[in-house]
């Protein structure tokens, strides 16, 4: 004799809501993986670009770096600040036009060394009185140069005993080697905020003639 299957029975033996609910749990899974993966890539993208704007700030202090060498080896051959670095629309642009003397930049000053202990600063957080800004794409780069030191060269039969001063006699021989320190400051110009981006310092060695300047640090 059949029996009649009851209620309970035929609500235990239906399926539909079991695969509804396993439909339910991957449907909530794959989305987990799929926003994980999406903030995974945003997080990668936006340390590739952070990683990108280190690297083209660090290029630009670098480009500064050799600009401020040449100046430097510009000014020292001769004498005075060429004038293709002061005419309008030059870059690097040399700013502080007045110096010790008259109509005298005070960067050509202190790199023929007649004036000493100037207190600038590339630095663009503070009150700055920078030698030059070069202008490179997306950046402004502050240019410092200060004149440290002369000694004679390493085996030279100069000698210190009436001092240096940077001019006469002993200015125009190759014995003479100038230590200079470069600062840059390179300033991002992106979305016409500026704001600082990197920064690199460096001593150079360079013969009072001009001829050659080597990084010491």
């Amino acid at each position: 004799m059949l029996q009649r299957p009851t209620l309970e029975s035929l609500v235990l033996k239906r399926e539909d809501g079991i695969a509804m609910m396993t439909v339910l749990m991957l449907t909530v899974i794959l989305t987990v993986i799929g926003v994980a993966g999406i903030t995974s890539t945003t997080l990668d993208i936006k340390m590739a670009g952070g990683e990108r704007v280190r690297e083209s700030s660090v290029n630009a202090a670098e480009a500064c770096m050799s600009s401020g060498v040449q100046i430097i080896q510009q000014t020292l051959a001769n004498g005075a600040i060429p004038a293709t670095l002061t005419a309008v629309g030059a870059n690097p642009t040399i700013t502080q036009p007045l110096g010790t003397a008259v109509g005298q930049n005070p960067l050509q000053a202190e790199i023929m060394g007649q004036s000493d202990g100037n207190a600038d600063s590339a630095d663009p957080t503070v009150a700055s009185t920078r030698n030059a800004v070069l202008t490179i794409t997306n950046y402004n780069v502050n240019m410092d140069i200060d004149r440290l030191y002369a000694r004679p060269k390493s085996g030279s039969a100069l000698q210190f005993a009436s001092g240096y001063s940077g001019t006469g006699a002993g200015a125009s021989g190759g014995g003479i080697e100038i230590l200079y320190r470069i600062d840059c400051y390179a300033n991002s110009t992106v979305g016409g905020i500026a704001q600082a981006a990197g920064h690199i310092t460096g001593v150079y060695s360079c013969v009072s003639t001009g001829e050659s300047c080597q990084r010491k640090i």
